[in-house]
């Protein structure tokens, strides 16, 4: 058959062509979509939208580099809306929020926008500054870091991760800072100098869980010059939660004359625990108190930082910033501050953990107010605390009725209450909690004999308050950390000691070296030997019988000389925990332990606060100081130890 040359090419053409213009079609198709999906990429990395890399499923915060890929932002929840709080609902709403372990706190938390502005970190992402920055995916925003002045020749010498966050009605209350890394140093003092800060608040410890968190950008002693800033050490206190160092600043340089000096205090916050948040929030507002009350008016933004300077460094920020809008609107705006600074600095308050806290210590704000006293006011606050209220009872007893109303959590007590383990508790009101009770190594063969009725109690150093029976106590007294000094007092326990020469009590054999009387208490010296692991350790006892059957000592100073002595014998043998017994390990217990942190903080800062005190003791162990009595009895030995000495300037 023969078929017409020019019709072929044309009919078989056609479809040769159409292929070819949809296949390129295709190919620019697909060559857009690459280019549009590197652009929306690359837009998100520079916004920062690095949502979760640093939770864990677990809640809690692990500043440590997880991941360097940065995450798609979550799509904010649009139906459900978490308006201002007034206070007077805070307790009743916190309950209703932390009901099924937290589960709408979780989920308020979570609609929370990660990054509410688009914006850019081209200056944290340029090569020259990628190693200033401790987290790689923890910028600065441009439109709100903190500029250095350039160094000459230096590019990009004007960057430091830090940024600027506003306060409750404050523009740029705050520096918002990673802690500093040993380049950046340099670079953390001249900002110092620069924004003329006088406070600079740190919420991390050097080294957590043997992680390097912060560069020690200070020097122990003496003065060291870090670039241009000459940096000298004039002062250092020591305190339970905070420590505080005070600074002499001055810039160095070619130019003549003699350059001003500025003093710069730090505000060290070391009982942040390696997990989670602290166990209660009054540690973080004593200590909030005392940065707003020193920070002086003249003064550039605080510097505030951590180990990323998003999660405890927001934390502290919005704690600050609601209790001001408490005290002048009676309200609370946790999720929309939190929206708002996140438009400042990504990812600030970091875990659903960390802004649960933010809420607790606002209710503990509000429920109880601010109960610290200077030691010169004391004798006034007792005078309006004798004094009849409207209620029908004296101001002492409204002030302890607050304390009785704590919910004691039956429910955690679950070891102490085994069957196998009743009868070793004295009184069953009083029995330790799972989170902090003692537990000692058990026997080979036997259940349940890890147990004894004792809770390490955090006050100043950690002293576990500890019953009575002998083989249990000996037990506890050479596991692991050793508490080599003792108190209690003489009332329904049995004598774990040998009068004379020496005893035994199973696989411990205990022999008496000196016995020496003092006016309100014996001091007995203690040899203490494992036979089982031929180990032996010295004991100082201190048998304080200075409280008689019923009631309180007739006066203080027994007390107070013995708390004296034992914390010397605790500084001289290393600072171990004490284990401090009565009878049922609670009232005469949780009255030595008050008054030995009451005391210890006279000295120190000449502030007492004996309420709160008493409350954190309680918190950890049912029915510490069990009695109004003892409560007033508190009072009356920081009275009498404060009229000891006759200059009040001691404490000023």
């Amino acid at each position: 058959v023969a078929l017409d040359k020019s019709t072929y090419s044309q009919s078989d053409e056609t479809p040769i062509i159409a292929v070819t213009v949809a296949l390129s079609s295709l190919l620019v198709i697909v060559f857009i979509i690459i280019i549009l999906y590197m652009l929306r990429f690359k837009r998100y990395k520079q916004a920062g939208s690095h949502s979760n890399s640093f939770r864990l499923t677990n809640g809690r915060s692990d500043d440590t580099e997880l991941q360097s890929v940065p995450l798609l932002a979550r799509s904010p929840s649009t139906n459900r809306k978490y308006p201002p709080l007034v206070v007077d609902k805070l307790e009743e709403e916190m309950n209703r929020r932390m009901a099924d372990d937290n589960k709408l706190f979780r989920e308020e938390f979570n609609a929370l926008p990660v990054c509410p502005i688009q914006a850019s970190c081209d200056a944290a992402s340029k090569e020259e500054n990628k190693e200033k920055n401790r987290y790689v995916n923890i910028l600065p925003y441009d439109h709100s870091r903190v500029h250095l002045s350039s160094l000459e020749g230096v590019p990009d010498s004007d960057f430091i991760n830090a940024s600027f966050i506003n306060g409750y009605q404050e523009k740029n209350k705050f520096i918002a800072a990673q802690g500093p890394k040993e380049e950046t140093v340099n670079d953390f003092w001249r900002m110092i100098w620069e924004q003329n800060t006088a406070t600079i608040v740190m919420v991390t410890n050097l080294k957590e869980r043997k992680e390097c968190k912060c560069a020690q950008y200070w020097p122990d002693q003496g003065c060291w010059t870090y670039g241009n800033v000459r940096v000298s050490v004039e002062d250092v206190m020591v305190l339970v939660d905070y420590t505080i160092r005070k600074f002499c600043i001055q810039q160095v340089g070619d130019v003549g004359g003699k350059k001003p000096q500025r003093l710069v205090t730090q505000f060290h916050f070391t009982s942040w625990p390696d997990f989670g948040v602290p166990f209660t929030p009054i540690g973080m507002l004593k200590f909030l108190k005392k940065v707003k009350t020193c920070n002086p008016q003249y003064a550039g933004p605080i510097v505030v930082h951590c180990s990323a300077g998003v999660g405890r460094t927001g934390t502290f920020i919005v704690i600050d910033a609601m209790l001001d809008m408490m005290n002048t609107e009676r309200k609370v705006d946790v999720f929309g501050f939190v929206t708002r600074i996140r438009a400042q600095r990504c990812q600030m308050v970091q875990t659903d953990m960390q802004y649960v806290f933010i809420f607790q210590a606002m209710l503990e704000h509000y429920l109880y107010g601010d109960t610290e006293l200077e030691v010169t006011s004391l004798e006034a606050h007792l005078a309006k605390l004798y004094a009849p209220t409207t209620a029908g009872c004296g101001g002492m007893e409204a002030e302890f009725k607050k304390l009785t109303s704590i919910k004691i959590q039956n429910d955690k007590m679950r070891t102490g209450n085994l069957p196998a383990n009743m009868k070793k508790n004295r009184v069953l009101q009083i029995i330790p909690y799972e989170f902090n009770r003692v537990i000692i190594p058990v026997k080979r063969g036997e259940e349940d004999t890890d147990y004894v009725n004792a809770s390490f109690v955090d006050v100043s150093r950690g002293s576990p308050a500890v019953f009575g029976p002998a083989v249990s106590l000996w037990r506890l007294g050479l596991c692991s950390p050793p508490p080599p000094t003792r108190v209690f007092s003489r009332e329904k326990c049995a004598q774990y000691w040998p009068s004379d020469g020496g005893m035994v009590c199973g696989d411990i054999s205990i022999e008496l070296k000196r016995e020496e009387e003092s006016e309100s208490y014996t001091v007995r010296d203690l040899l203490v030997t494992n036979n089982r692991e031929n180990k032996a350790r010295a004991v100082r006892q201190f048998h304080f019988h200075g409280w008689p059957e019923v009631g309180i000592p007739s006066d203080g100073k027994g007390m107070i000389n013995i708390i004296a002595a034992v914390q010397k014998q605790q500084q001289q043998s290393g600072n171990h925990p004490i284990t401090v017994h009565c009878s049922a390990g609670a009232g005469r217990t949780g009255t030595f332990c008050a008054l030995s942190t009451v005391l210890e903080r006279v000295k120190a800062e000449a502030i007492l606060d004996v309420f709160q005190t008493v409350k954190s003791l309680r918190l950890q162990r049912p029915h510490m100081v069990q009695t109004l009595e003892q409560y007033e009895f508190c009072y009356k030995v920081v009275q009498e130890y404060i009229d000891a000495f006759s200059d009040y300037a001691n404490f000023k």
